[in-house]
C-alpha cells in the first residue's frame, strides 16, 4: 500500500500547502491553524502529561490513540512532500526525530538563542498549549544571537506550526516565562546514528529529572550545562 495516498487524521494540508515562505532572516514558514480547533479537546485528553522542565523524547513519552494519530501525520510521506514542496528540497534519505517540552519554570537559563544542531535539515514545531496568554515565552524567530532582535513570534497553542530551514543563522528562542508549555518538536536529521544519540540523551535527562534535588539544581545551572537544555534542544 502507498501511504503517500494516505488521509490526514488531523493535520490541514490546505492550510500547510498555503502557509507563505518568508526567507527573512531565514527561511521559516508559519501555520497559523495545522490542527483545526475543534479538535482541541479530543487531542490534548491524549497528550502526554509532563511535569517537568525541559525536552522529553517522545518515543518514552505515554499518550493516547489521537495524539498519536498526530504524530502518525507528521511521520508520513504526504507531510514529508509538503515540508519539501515548502523548501524545495528532498527529504526522503534523512531519518526524523521527536521530543516533547511539556513545562517552563520562567528561570533565565530558558530559552536562550540558539540557530539548532548542524546535524539537523528542517525543525517543524507544532503548539499544543491549550492557551498561551503570556507576552513572553513566545518563540522568537531571531536575527541574531540576541533574543530581542525579533523577526517573527510563534506562540505555543494549540495547532500552530513554525517550521524552518536549519542553518548556521536560524536563530530562535523565548524570552523566559513561567507555564505549561505543550509544544512537540519533529526534525529531519542527517544520520540515524545522531537520532539515536538525540532519543538516548533525552531518556538520561528524563531519569535525571525525576530525582527532586536534580530538578532544583537545573533550575539555577548555567546554560549549556542543563541537560537537554543546551542548543537544539529548548525550542
Amino acid at each position: 500500500m502507498d501511504h503517500c495516498e494516505d488521509q490526514f487524521s488531523f493535520l490541514d494540508e490546505t492550510a500547510i500547502r498555503a502557509a507563505q515562505l518568508r526567507t527573512d532572516p531565514y527561511d521559516f514558514a508559519f501555520v497559523e491553524q495545522a490542527i483545526d480547533t475543534h479538535h482541541k479537546d479530543a487531542v490534548l485528553r491524549d497528550a502526554p502529561q509532563i511535569p517537568y522542565r525541559g525536552s522529553y523524547a517522545v518515543p518514552y513519552l505515554t499518550f493516547g490513540a489521537r495524539f498519536r494519530d498526530v504524530l502518525t501525520d507528521l511521520e508520513s510521506p504526504r507531510f514529508r512532500r509538503l515540508v519539501e514542496e515548502k523548501f524545495g528540497m528532498d527529504l526522503s534519505r534523512y531519518p526524523t526525530t521527536m521530543v516533547m517540552m511539556g513545562n517552563t519554570t520562567g528561570n533565565y537559563n530558558e530559552g536562550y538563542a540558539h540557530p539548532d544542531s548542524r546535524h539537523k535539515i528542517v525543525t517543524v514545531l507544532l503548539g499544543f498549549s491549550r492557551s498561551w496568554p503570556y507576552e513572553k515565552g513566545r518563540l522568537r524567530v531571531l536575527r541574531s544571537a540576541d533574543r530581542n532582535d525579533c523577526a517573527f513570534e510563534f506562540p505555543p497553542e494549540f495547532g500552530k506550526m513554525l517550521m524552518f530551514r536549519v542553518s548556521d543563522h536560524s536563530w530562535h528562542g523565548f524570552l523566559p516565562q513561567k507555564g505549561e508549555r505543550m509544544s512537540l518538536q519533529f526534525c529531519w536529521v542527517d544520520t540515524q546514528r545522531y537520532a539515536d544519540q538525540t532519543y538516548r540523551r533525552h531518556r538520561l535527562s528524563a531519569l535525571a529529572k525525576s530525582s527532586s534535588v536534580v530538578r532544583k539544581l537545573l533550575q539555577y545551572a548555567p546554560r549549556g550545562m542543563t541537560f537537554t537544555s543546551r542548543p537544539g534542544a529548548g525550542s
